[in-house]
Protein backbone atom coordinates (compact mmCIF):
# COMPACT_ATOMS: atom_id res chain seq x y z
CA UNK A 1 0.00 0.00 0.00
CA UNK A 2 1.12 3.61 -0.65
CA UNK A 3 3.11 5.21 2.12
CA UNK A 4 1.80 9.00 2.82
CA UNK A 5 2.74 11.48 5.43
CA UNK A 6 1.38 15.11 6.34
CA UNK A 7 3.41 18.33 6.62
CA UNK A 8 1.30 21.03 8.04
CA UNK A 9 2.99 24.86 8.21
CA UNK A 10 1.23 27.21 10.49
CA UNK A 11 2.35 30.45 8.89
CA UNK A 12 1.59 34.07 9.55
CA UNK A 13 -1.42 34.19 6.87
CA UNK A 14 -2.88 30.77 7.08
CA UNK A 15 -2.48 27.12 7.36
CA UNK A 16 -1.22 24.88 4.77
CA UNK A 17 -1.30 21.71 4.69
CA UNK A 18 0.98 19.08 2.06
CA UNK A 19 0.65 15.26 1.84
CA UNK A 20 3.81 14.13 0.16
CA UNK A 21 3.95 10.08 -1.24
CA UNK A 22 6.43 7.62 -0.30
CA UNK A 23 8.44 9.11 -3.75
CA UNK A 24 8.65 12.36 -2.44
CA UNK A 25 6.18 13.95 -4.60
CA UNK A 26 3.62 16.23 -3.61
CA UNK A 27 0.08 13.87 -3.21
CA UNK A 28 -2.24 16.96 -2.13
CA UNK A 29 -2.49 19.89 -0.29
CA UNK A 30 -4.75 22.79 0.88
CA UNK A 31 -4.43 25.95 2.48
CA UNK A 32 -7.01 27.77 5.11
CA UNK A 33 -6.41 31.36 6.07
CA UNK A 34 -6.06 33.25 9.10
CA UNK A 35 -8.00 36.03 10.64
CA UNK A 36 -6.32 39.01 9.98
CA UNK A 37 -3.61 39.80 12.64
CA UNK A 38 -4.49 42.62 15.43
CA UNK A 39 -2.32 45.46 15.88
CA UNK A 40 -3.66 47.37 18.56
CA UNK A 41 -1.28 49.69 18.79
CA UNK A 42 1.41 50.73 16.50
CA UNK A 43 4.26 47.90 16.42
CA UNK A 44 1.94 45.42 17.95
CA UNK A 45 0.80 42.07 16.21
CA UNK A 46 -1.62 39.57 18.00
CA UNK A 47 -2.98 36.50 17.04
CA UNK A 48 -5.73 34.40 18.72
CA UNK A 49 -4.38 30.59 18.72
CA UNK A 50 -7.61 28.69 18.62
CA UNK A 51 -7.84 30.26 14.93
CA UNK A 52 -4.46 28.58 14.05
CA UNK A 53 -6.74 25.19 15.58
CA UNK A 54 -9.34 25.95 13.23
CA UNK A 55 -7.63 26.81 10.06
CA UNK A 56 -5.61 23.52 10.84
CA UNK A 57 -8.31 21.45 11.33
CA UNK A 58 -9.79 22.77 7.88
CA UNK A 59 -6.73 22.17 5.90
CA UNK A 60 -6.55 18.83 6.65
CA UNK A 61 -9.39 17.87 5.85
CA UNK A 62 -9.35 19.57 2.44
CA UNK A 63 -6.04 18.38 1.91
CA UNK A 64 -7.48 14.37 2.66
CA UNK A 65 -10.62 15.41 0.62
CA UNK A 66 -8.37 16.54 -2.40
CA UNK A 67 -5.92 13.47 -2.27
CA UNK A 68 -9.16 11.20 -1.89
CA UNK A 69 -7.51 9.57 1.56
CA UNK A 70 -8.75 8.16 4.31
CA UNK A 71 -6.69 9.15 7.75
CA UNK A 72 -5.31 6.13 8.34
CA UNK A 73 -3.60 6.61 5.05
CA UNK A 74 -1.44 9.22 6.71
CA UNK A 75 1.86 7.32 8.40
CA UNK A 76 2.95 10.49 10.04
CA UNK A 77 2.94 14.40 10.41
CA UNK A 78 5.15 16.93 11.05
CA UNK A 79 4.61 20.29 11.83
CA UNK A 80 6.50 23.88 11.17
CA UNK A 81 5.61 27.33 11.75
CA UNK A 82 5.54 30.97 12.03
CA UNK A 83 8.74 31.38 14.63
CA UNK A 84 8.99 33.60 18.09
CA UNK A 85 5.46 33.78 18.62
CA UNK A 86 4.19 33.66 22.53
CA UNK A 87 1.62 31.27 23.60
CA UNK A 88 0.82 31.37 26.86
CA UNK A 89 -1.99 29.08 28.56
CA UNK A 90 -3.27 28.30 32.14
CA UNK A 91 -3.80 26.02 34.25
CA UNK A 92 -7.24 24.86 32.65
CA UNK A 93 -5.15 24.94 29.16
CA UNK A 94 -6.84 27.39 28.16
CA UNK A 95 -5.50 30.56 25.92
CA UNK A 96 -4.40 33.53 28.55
CA UNK A 97 -4.59 36.01 25.80
CA UNK A 98 -3.78 36.39 22.22
CA UNK A 99 -0.05 35.49 21.34
CA UNK A 100 2.41 38.35 20.14
CA UNK A 101 3.93 37.07 16.96
CA UNK A 102 7.17 37.25 15.33
CA UNK A 103 6.61 40.78 13.91
CA UNK A 104 5.27 42.33 17.11
CA UNK A 105 7.78 45.13 17.73
CA UNK A 106 6.65 46.03 21.92
CA UNK A 107 9.32 44.78 24.02
CA UNK A 108 12.32 47.13 23.32
CA UNK A 109 12.43 48.06 26.75
CA UNK A 110 12.43 44.40 27.74
CA UNK A 111 15.20 44.15 25.58
CA UNK A 112 17.77 46.72 26.48
CA UNK A 113 16.96 45.56 30.58
CA UNK A 114 17.22 42.13 29.76
CA UNK A 115 21.04 43.02 28.15
CA UNK A 116 22.02 44.93 30.94
CA UNK A 117 21.19 42.30 33.70
CA UNK A 118 22.72 39.50 31.56
CA UNK A 119 25.66 41.86 29.71
CA UNK A 120 25.35 41.61 26.19
CA UNK A 121 28.20 39.37 25.69
CA UNK A 122 27.11 37.18 27.91
CA UNK A 123 23.92 36.96 26.43
CA UNK A 124 25.44 36.29 23.00
CA UNK A 125 27.76 33.44 24.71
CA UNK A 126 24.69 31.99 25.98
CA UNK A 127 22.66 31.76 23.56
CA UNK A 128 24.68 33.04 20.49
CA UNK A 129 21.83 36.13 19.25
CA UNK A 130 21.45 39.61 20.94
CA UNK A 131 18.09 40.13 22.92
CA UNK A 132 15.99 40.98 20.04
CA UNK A 133 12.38 42.43 19.66
CA UNK A 134 11.44 39.78 17.67
CA UNK A 135 12.19 36.83 20.26
CA UNK A 136 9.85 35.12 22.31
CA UNK A 137 11.64 35.44 25.95
CA UNK A 138 11.25 39.86 25.56
CA UNK A 139 6.74 38.85 24.46
CA UNK A 140 6.86 37.36 28.28
CA UNK A 141 8.77 39.97 30.34
CA UNK A 142 6.09 42.55 28.55
CA UNK A 143 3.63 40.53 29.69
CA UNK A 144 4.77 39.95 33.30
CA UNK A 145 5.36 43.73 33.50
CA UNK A 146 2.25 44.85 31.59
CA UNK A 147 -0.58 42.44 32.46
CA UNK A 148 0.23 40.80 35.84
CA UNK A 149 -2.81 39.57 36.03
CA UNK A 150 -2.64 37.63 33.00
CA UNK A 151 0.96 36.47 33.75
CA UNK A 152 -0.52 34.94 37.28
CA UNK A 153 -2.30 32.51 35.21
CA UNK A 154 0.25 31.62 33.23
CA UNK A 155 1.46 27.95 33.48
CA UNK A 156 2.64 27.19 29.73
CA UNK A 157 4.19 28.84 26.92
CA UNK A 158 4.96 27.37 24.25
CA UNK A 159 5.23 28.44 19.81
CA UNK A 160 2.61 28.80 17.39
CA UNK A 161 2.73 25.45 15.65
CA UNK A 162 3.77 23.79 18.90
CA UNK A 163 0.07 25.03 20.25
CA UNK A 164 -1.52 23.34 17.25
CA UNK A 165 0.14 20.27 17.92
CA UNK A 166 -0.93 20.30 21.38
CA UNK A 167 -4.57 20.41 19.91
CA UNK A 168 -3.60 17.73 17.97
CA UNK A 169 -1.77 15.36 20.74
CA UNK A 170 -2.32 16.82 23.85
CA UNK A 171 1.48 16.97 24.09
CA UNK A 172 3.45 19.69 25.23
CA UNK A 173 6.80 19.72 23.29
CA UNK A 174 8.27 21.88 20.38
CA UNK A 175 11.84 21.26 18.31
CA UNK A 176 15.65 22.29 19.12
CA UNK A 177 15.07 25.03 15.89
CA UNK A 178 12.06 26.26 16.70
CA UNK A 179 13.03 26.58 20.39
CA UNK A 180 16.42 28.67 19.08
CA UNK A 181 14.49 31.80 18.47
CA UNK A 182 13.28 32.40 21.80
CA UNK A 183 16.50 33.76 23.49
CA UNK A 184 16.07 30.92 26.25
CA UNK A 185 17.71 28.12 24.61
CA UNK A 186 21.68 27.43 24.89
CA UNK A 187 22.17 26.67 21.24
CA UNK A 188 25.39 25.20 21.26
CA UNK A 189 24.79 22.65 24.41
CA UNK A 190 21.03 22.08 22.87
CA UNK A 191 19.26 22.56 25.59
CA UNK A 192 17.00 25.20 27.72
CA UNK A 193 19.70 27.85 29.10
CA UNK A 194 19.16 27.60 32.64
CA UNK A 195 21.64 30.99 33.37
CA UNK A 196 19.42 32.79 31.36
CA UNK A 197 16.15 31.75 32.36
CA UNK A 198 17.32 32.08 35.94
CA UNK A 199 18.24 35.94 34.79
CA UNK A 200 15.08 36.64 33.57
CA UNK A 201 13.15 34.32 36.05
CA UNK A 202 11.24 32.23 33.94
CA UNK A 203 10.51 28.94 35.44
CA UNK A 204 11.80 26.29 33.65
CA UNK A 205 8.16 24.23 34.63
CA UNK A 206 6.23 26.38 31.56
CA UNK A 207 8.56 25.54 28.94
CA UNK A 208 7.36 22.25 26.70
CA UNK A 209 9.97 19.35 26.13
CA UNK A 210 12.70 19.71 23.76
CA UNK A 211 13.33 17.28 20.81
CA UNK A 212 15.16 16.97 17.73
CA UNK A 213 13.17 17.82 14.67
CA UNK A 214 12.54 14.48 13.35
CA UNK A 215 11.32 13.02 16.92
CA UNK A 216 8.52 11.63 17.68
CA UNK A 217 7.05 13.48 20.12
CA UNK A 218 3.24 12.38 20.43
CA UNK A 219 0.28 10.86 19.06
CA UNK A 220 -3.40 12.13 17.52
CA UNK A 221 -5.79 11.97 20.29
CA UNK A 222 -9.44 10.93 19.86
CA UNK A 223 -10.23 14.81 20.06
CA UNK A 224 -7.20 15.91 17.61
CA UNK A 225 -9.25 13.09 14.96
CA UNK A 226 -12.14 14.30 15.48
CA UNK A 227 -11.04 17.60 14.47
CA UNK A 228 -9.05 16.92 11.80
CA UNK A 229 -10.02 13.25 10.29
CA UNK A 230 -6.69 12.07 11.10
CA UNK A 231 -6.31 8.59 12.56
CA UNK A 232 -6.08 8.12 16.26
CA UNK A 233 -2.61 7.26 17.55
CA UNK A 234 -1.30 8.36 14.28
CA UNK A 235 2.40 9.64 15.22
CA UNK A 236 3.53 13.47 15.11
CA UNK A 237 7.44 14.84 14.85
CA UNK A 238 8.60 17.75 16.81
CA UNK A 239 8.87 19.21 13.72
CA UNK A 240 11.12 22.56 12.62
CA UNK A 241 10.42 26.58 12.62
CA UNK A 242 9.64 27.97 8.86
CA UNK A 243 12.87 28.71 8.52
CA UNK A 244 14.81 25.65 8.80
CA UNK A 245 12.07 24.03 7.52
CA UNK A 246 11.67 25.67 4.65
CA UNK A 247 15.88 24.50 4.37
CA UNK A 248 14.90 20.98 4.59
CA UNK A 249 12.59 21.57 1.58
CA UNK A 250 15.47 23.20 -0.41
CA UNK A 251 18.34 20.88 -0.02
CA UNK A 252 20.36 22.53 2.59
CA UNK A 253 20.90 20.46 5.01
CA UNK A 254 25.12 19.82 5.11
CA UNK A 255 27.93 22.38 5.55
CA UNK A 256 29.00 24.45 2.21
CA UNK A 257 25.31 24.33 1.00
CA UNK A 258 23.13 27.56 1.70
CA UNK A 259 20.04 29.07 0.04
CA UNK A 260 18.91 33.03 -0.36
CA UNK A 261 15.51 32.98 -0.25
CA UNK A 262 13.44 36.36 -1.23
CA UNK A 263 9.90 36.80 0.40
CA UNK A 264 8.91 39.73 1.75
CA UNK A 265 11.72 39.75 4.07
CA UNK A 266 15.25 37.47 2.48
CA UNK A 267 17.23 35.47 4.14
CA UNK A 268 20.52 33.61 3.76
CA UNK A 269 20.91 30.62 5.46
CA UNK A 270 23.67 28.01 5.23
CA UNK A 271 23.68 24.82 7.30
CA UNK A 272 26.68 24.32 9.31
CA UNK A 273 28.47 21.24 11.90
CA UNK A 274 29.33 23.44 14.32
CA UNK A 275 27.53 26.57 16.53
CA UNK A 276 29.28 29.95 14.34
CA UNK A 277 29.36 32.83 16.58
CA UNK A 278 29.24 36.38 15.48
CA UNK A 279 30.13 37.98 18.21
CA UNK A 280 28.31 41.36 16.87
CA UNK A 281 25.22 40.00 16.36
CA UNK A 282 24.63 40.52 12.87
CA UNK A 283 23.68 36.44 12.29
CA UNK A 284 21.37 34.62 13.89
CA UNK A 285 22.60 31.20 15.12
CA UNK A 286 20.27 28.92 15.67
CA UNK A 287 19.85 24.79 15.92
CA UNK A 288 19.06 23.29 12.35
CA UNK A 289 15.91 20.76 11.88
CA UNK A 290 19.12 17.92 11.44
CA UNK A 291 19.98 16.22 14.64
CA UNK A 292 23.76 17.83 15.94
CA UNK A 293 23.70 20.63 12.90
CA UNK A 294 23.10 24.09 13.41
CA UNK A 295 22.56 26.98 11.08
CA UNK A 296 23.41 30.70 10.60
CA UNK A 297 21.51 33.06 9.13
CA UNK A 298 21.17 36.60 7.80
CA UNK A 299 18.08 38.58 6.79
CA UNK A 300 17.00 41.81 4.73
CA UNK A 301 13.93 43.27 6.00
CA UNK A 302 12.56 44.44 3.08
CA UNK A 303 13.98 42.17 -0.02
CA UNK A 304 10.51 41.23 -2.18
CA UNK A 305 8.60 44.06 -0.05
CA UNK A 306 10.79 46.59 -1.85
CA UNK A 307 9.61 45.33 -4.98
CA UNK A 308 6.04 45.13 -3.97
CA UNK A 309 6.48 48.44 -2.03
CA UNK A 310 7.45 49.68 -5.96
CA UNK A 311 4.61 47.96 -7.66
CA UNK A 312 1.62 49.21 -5.33
CA UNK A 313 2.97 52.40 -5.30
CA UNK A 314 4.19 53.04 -9.14
CA UNK A 315 1.76 50.69 -10.92
CA UNK A 316 -1.62 52.21 -11.69
CA UNK A 317 -2.82 48.48 -11.92
CA UNK A 318 -2.16 45.28 -10.06
CA UNK A 319 -3.15 43.14 -13.52
CA UNK A 320 -2.36 44.01 -17.26
CA UNK A 321 -3.57 42.00 -20.04
CA UNK A 322 -3.70 39.12 -18.21
CA UNK A 323 -0.21 39.24 -17.26
CA UNK A 324 1.72 38.98 -13.42
CA UNK A 325 2.79 42.25 -13.00
CA UNK A 326 6.12 40.92 -11.13
CA UNK A 327 6.59 39.94 -14.62
CA UNK A 328 5.98 43.30 -15.95
CA UNK A 329 8.47 44.68 -14.11
CA UNK A 330 11.23 42.57 -14.60
CA UNK A 331 11.35 42.46 -18.41
CA UNK A 332 11.48 46.44 -18.33
CA UNK A 333 14.31 46.05 -15.90
CA UNK A 334 15.56 43.76 -17.97
CA UNK A 335 16.04 46.42 -20.86
CA UNK A 336 18.90 48.55 -18.96
CA UNK A 337 22.33 46.98 -18.62
CA UNK A 338 23.74 45.29 -15.33
CA UNK A 339 24.54 48.38 -12.36
CA UNK A 340 21.76 50.06 -13.82
CA UNK A 341 23.76 52.86 -14.85
CA UNK A 342 25.33 53.84 -11.44
CA UNK A 343 21.92 53.96 -9.89
CA UNK A 344 21.74 52.38 -6.52
CA UNK A 345 18.88 51.09 -4.12
CA UNK A 346 19.50 50.66 -0.54
CA UNK A 347 16.17 48.15 0.62
CA UNK A 348 16.09 49.40 4.24
CA UNK A 349 12.10 50.44 4.06
CA UNK A 350 11.91 48.44 7.53
CA UNK A 351 15.19 49.16 8.96
CA UNK A 352 17.33 46.68 8.79
CA UNK A 353 18.84 43.50 10.39
CA UNK A 354 21.98 41.87 8.85
CA UNK A 355 24.34 43.69 8.79
CA UNK A 356 23.62 46.61 10.61
CA UNK A 357 20.97 46.15 13.34
CA UNK A 358 19.39 49.15 12.66
CA UNK A 359 15.72 49.80 13.43
CA UNK A 360 16.24 53.51 12.46
CA UNK A 361 17.81 53.23 8.92
CA UNK A 362 15.55 53.99 5.73
CA UNK A 363 15.84 53.54 2.02
CA UNK A 364 17.65 55.14 -0.34
CA UNK A 365 17.52 55.66 -4.65
CA UNK A 366 21.22 57.22 -4.87
CA UNK A 367 22.89 57.79 -7.97
CA UNK A 368 19.55 59.21 -9.33
CA UNK A 369 20.01 61.14 -12.77
CA UNK A 370 17.67 62.67 -15.38
CA UNK A 371 18.98 59.98 -17.88
CA UNK A 372 17.44 57.30 -15.59
CA UNK A 373 14.19 55.72 -16.55
CA UNK A 374 11.51 53.95 -14.64
CA UNK A 375 13.40 50.63 -15.80
CA UNK A 376 16.47 51.26 -14.20
CA UNK A 377 14.96 52.24 -11.02
CA UNK A 378 13.06 48.61 -11.11
CA UNK A 379 16.78 47.59 -11.85
CA UNK A 380 18.41 49.44 -9.16
CA UNK A 381 16.12 47.85 -6.55
CA UNK A 382 16.61 44.27 -7.80
CA UNK A 383 20.47 44.59 -7.46
CA UNK A 384 19.94 46.09 -4.44
CA UNK A 385 18.11 43.53 -2.76
CA UNK A 386 20.97 40.73 -4.01
CA UNK A 387 24.14 43.13 -2.55
CA UNK A 388 21.74 43.27 0.99
CA UNK A 389 21.89 39.49 0.56
CA UNK A 390 25.16 39.51 0.05
CA UNK A 391 26.33 41.30 2.61
CA UNK A 392 25.24 37.97 4.80
CA UNK A 393 27.68 36.00 2.39
CA UNK A 394 30.34 38.16 3.29
CA UNK A 395 29.68 37.54 6.71
CA UNK A 396 30.17 33.76 6.32
CA UNK A 397 33.03 34.30 4.86
CA UNK A 398 34.63 36.05 8.40
CA UNK A 399 33.17 33.40 10.38
CA UNK A 400 34.80 30.75 7.61
CA UNK A 401 31.29 29.18 7.20
CA UNK A 402 31.87 27.64 3.50
CA UNK A 403 29.95 28.27 1.02
CA UNK A 404 29.83 25.66 -1.64
CA UNK A 405 26.71 25.74 -3.31
CA UNK A 406 22.87 28.71 -3.65
CA UNK A 407 20.16 27.24 -4.08
CA UNK A 408 17.30 30.21 -4.41
CA UNK A 409 14.16 30.24 -3.07
CA UNK A 410 11.04 32.74 -2.91
CA UNK A 411 10.39 35.27 -5.51
CA UNK A 412 14.06 35.87 -6.28
CA UNK A 413 13.91 31.80 -7.60
CA UNK A 414 10.56 32.78 -9.93
CA UNK A 415 12.12 35.21 -12.13
CA UNK A 416 14.81 35.01 -14.46
CA UNK A 417 16.70 37.89 -14.35
CA UNK A 418 16.55 37.84 -10.73
CA UNK A 419 18.17 34.50 -10.71
CA UNK A 420 20.71 36.16 -13.17
CA UNK A 421 20.97 39.24 -10.73
CA UNK A 422 21.99 36.85 -7.90
CA UNK A 423 24.60 34.44 -10.14
CA UNK A 424 26.68 37.88 -10.45
CA UNK A 425 26.38 39.87 -7.47
CA UNK A 426 27.35 36.55 -6.10
CA UNK A 427 29.85 35.37 -8.53
CA UNK A 428 28.99 31.82 -8.28
CA UNK A 429 26.62 29.64 -9.84
CA UNK A 430 23.30 29.12 -8.17
CA UNK A 431 20.62 26.26 -8.15
CA UNK A 432 17.03 26.05 -8.67
CA UNK A 433 15.27 23.07 -7.23
CA UNK A 434 11.99 21.12 -8.17
CA UNK A 435 9.99 21.73 -5.69
CA UNK A 436 8.48 25.04 -4.37
CA UNK A 437 6.59 24.08 -1.30
CA UNK A 438 8.49 25.66 1.34
CA UNK A 439 8.30 24.85 4.72
CA UNK A 440 4.87 22.69 4.88
CA UNK A 441 7.33 20.10 2.23
CA UNK A 442 10.24 20.39 4.71
CA UNK A 443 7.39 19.39 7.68
CA UNK A 444 6.52 16.49 5.73
CA UNK A 445 10.21 15.20 4.98
CA UNK A 446 10.70 15.32 8.64
CA UNK A 447 7.51 13.04 9.00
CA UNK A 448 8.87 11.01 6.80
CA UNK A 449 12.07 10.85 8.43
CA UNK A 450 10.47 9.91 11.53
CA UNK A 451 8.05 7.04 10.09
CA UNK A 452 11.46 5.45 8.85
CA UNK A 453 10.50 6.19 5.19
CA UNK A 454 14.30 7.02 5.23
CA UNK A 455 16.64 6.61 7.75
CA UNK A 456 18.15 10.44 8.38
CA UNK A 457 17.37 13.64 7.11
CA UNK A 458 19.94 13.42 4.54
CA UNK A 459 18.81 10.25 2.98
CA UNK A 460 15.39 11.90 2.81
CA UNK A 461 17.01 15.04 0.91
CA UNK A 462 18.94 13.21 -0.85
CA UNK A 463 16.40 11.16 -2.32
CA UNK A 464 13.28 13.78 -2.76
CA UNK A 465 14.95 17.41 -3.68
CA UNK A 466 16.04 17.51 -6.98
CA UNK A 467 17.97 20.43 -8.80
CA UNK A 468 16.18 21.57 -11.96
CA UNK A 469 18.46 24.64 -13.40
CA UNK A 470 21.59 26.39 -12.58
CA UNK A 471 22.39 29.75 -13.12
CA UNK A 472 25.91 30.54 -13.97
CA UNK A 473 27.17 33.87 -13.65
CA UNK A 474 28.12 36.10 -16.55
CA UNK A 475 31.83 37.64 -16.13
CA UNK A 476 31.04 40.57 -17.87
CA UNK A 477 28.53 41.24 -15.38
CA UNK A 478 30.22 40.26 -12.80
CA UNK A 479 33.05 42.96 -12.76
CA UNK A 480 30.35 44.94 -12.93
CA UNK A 481 28.71 43.84 -10.08
CA UNK A 482 31.56 43.92 -8.17
CA UNK A 483 32.07 47.83 -8.67
CA UNK A 484 28.73 48.61 -8.31
CA UNK A 485 28.37 46.40 -4.86
CA UNK A 486 31.36 48.61 -3.49
CA UNK A 487 29.44 51.71 -3.74
CA UNK A 488 26.14 50.06 -2.86
CA UNK A 489 28.13 49.12 0.56
CA UNK A 490 28.93 53.08 1.02
CA UNK A 491 25.57 54.14 0.86
CA UNK A 492 24.78 53.49 4.14
CA UNK A 493 27.41 54.83 6.18
CA UNK A 494 26.95 57.87 4.36
CA UNK A 495 23.68 58.33 5.35
CA UNK A 496 23.18 57.10 8.86
CA UNK A 497 23.63 60.24 10.66
CA UNK A 498 20.83 61.67 8.38
CA UNK A 499 18.95 58.42 9.45
CA UNK A 500 19.52 58.97 13.10
CA UNK A 501 18.32 62.22 13.52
Amino acid sequence: MQTYVLGIDVGTGGTRALVMSGDGSVFASATEEHEPFASPQIGWAEQRPEDWWRAAGIAIRKALFNGQLRGEQISSVGFSGQMHGAVMLDSRDDVVRPALIWCDVRTEKQCHELTERIGAEQLIRLTYNPALTNFTLTKLLWTRENEPENWERVRSVMLPKDYVRFRLTGEKATDLADASGTLMLNVAGRQWSGEVLQAAKIDRSVLPSLHESPEVCGKVSATGAETTGLAVGTPVVAGAGDQAAGAIAMGVVSPGSVSATIGTSGVVFAATDRPSLDPQGRLHTFCHAVPGRWHVMGVTQAAGLSLRWYRDQFMRTSVVDGQDPYELLTSEAATVPPGADGLLWAPYLMGERTPHLDPAARGVLAGLTASHTRAHIIRAILEGVAFSLKDTLAIFAEMNVPVKSIRLGGGGARSPLWRQIQADVYGQDVEIVEAEEGAAFGAAILAGVGAKMWPSVDAACDSVVRVVQRVSPIPANVAVMNSAGNAYRRVYPAMKSIFSS
